[in-house]
Parts: structure tokens; sequence; C-alpha cells
């Protein structure tokens, strides 16, 4: 697959042919949604913890003897219908963590490469580089590469792309991301993927 490759004002400089193992491999949809709720469940902190009966302090003594007063029976000021009891039923720490073998993430995110192939919604640009880390700058160009819609920008490194990435914090539709932590959930909730020629190199040595 050929797509063109565009300087930072939106024009057509070249073309360069994307990896087809990558961005031609088979949609999986079942596969990509498998991949995308493992990654929410994982950022799923499980740390909500309330106190049964047996963490609610106090209600040692028995309230009252267990016959002949005419109430009911009751073993403890901290069962659960009492005011100030402990909680029943309710939420404790766990862990939300699923596992997904390495290569099924892998084939989940080439589905999702391909799909936004397919959609034409992958941006080729030769040099992702601004005059000053200017959000104005950004913004201009962001408008220029894809219009209206909100972007993923993957970058091959952080060394050379400061200006970037400190031009993008302040766009709402838009994020910078390492190429190498390319993830399901960005590829599907941006409209497009907005990527330097030398980010091809880091995403076929990953995915390839």
């Amino acid at each position: 697959m050929e797509v063109d490759v565009v300087n930072m004002e939106g024009k057509k400089v070249k073309t360069v042919e994307l990896p087809a193992e990558i961005f031609e491999a088979p949609i999986i949809v079942d596969l990509m949604h498998q991949a995308f709720v493992r990654q929410m469940n994982n950022a799923h902190l499980g740390t909500h913890e309330t106190k049964t009966k047996s963490f609610v302090s106090g209600g040692g003594r028995k309230p009252w003897r267990q016959k002949g007063t005419g109430r009911a029976r009751q073993g403890s000021t901290r069962s659960a219908q009492w005011s100030r009891g402990g909680k029943i039923h309710t939420p404790h720490m766990r862990s939300y963590v699923v596992s997904m073998p390495r290569k099924m993430r892998q084939a989940a995110l080439r589905s999702a490469l391909s799909s936004k192939a397919a959609e034409n919604q992958i941006v080729v640009v030769d040099e992702l580089k601004l005059a000053e880390p200017k959000t104005r700058l950004m913004a201009g160009a962001l408008n220029n590469l894809v219009g209206e819609a909100s972007a993923l920008v993957l970058i091959p490194g952080t060394e050379s792309f400061e200006d970037v990435i400190r031009s993008t914090r302040n766009i709402p539709d838009a994020k910078v991301l390492h190429a190498g932590y390319l993830n399901i959930r960005d590829l599907l909730v941006f409209d497009k993927v907005l990527l330097p020629v030398a980010v091809l190199d880091v995403i076929k040595a990953n995915l390839g």
C-alpha cells in the first residue's frame, strides 16, 4: 500500500510504501475489542475498600442478654443493621488485571492500523518540526494535516521532538505518543494517526 508523504503545510512531497504485514493485515474486530477491554480493565486501580463487621471498631460486647428482654436478639452493635455498623455485599480491594498473550496484542494493533489505513486515516509527514514550541504553530500544522479531526501523533523518540510534545499539551483533540508505546485504546479513540516517516521503522520493529 502506497500513501502520500506530505510536509507540514499538507502538500505532497513523495510517496512511501507501508509494510503490508502491518497495514494490510486481517481486520479482526473481536480481537480489537478484547484488547481494548483488557487495557481498560488493567487501568482500573481497584483500590476501593469498605469495612465489614469484622473491621469496624467496637461492638465486642453483646448489647443485651439473649432472652427475656422482649427485644430482638443481637450479638454486636457493629452488625450491618446497626448505625455505624459494618457493610455487607460492598466492594473490596481487588485486581482487575486481565492477561492477554503478546502475539494477540500485536495482532490487535495490526488490525487497528490496517483499519485506519483502509479508511485513509493514516497521515505520513516527511518531517515533524516546529520553529519554536508554540501551541499556535502546532495547532496550525494539525489543521493543515488532519483538518478538524482528532489526531494521535506518533514520534520515534523524545530527543528531537521536545517542541512538538510541549506544543501539543494544550490541544484537546491531539496526543503525542512514543511509537514504542502504541496501544489499542489510543488507536481507536483518535480519528487519524499522524506519523513521520521515521516512525515506520519503529512500528515495523515492534509489529513486523
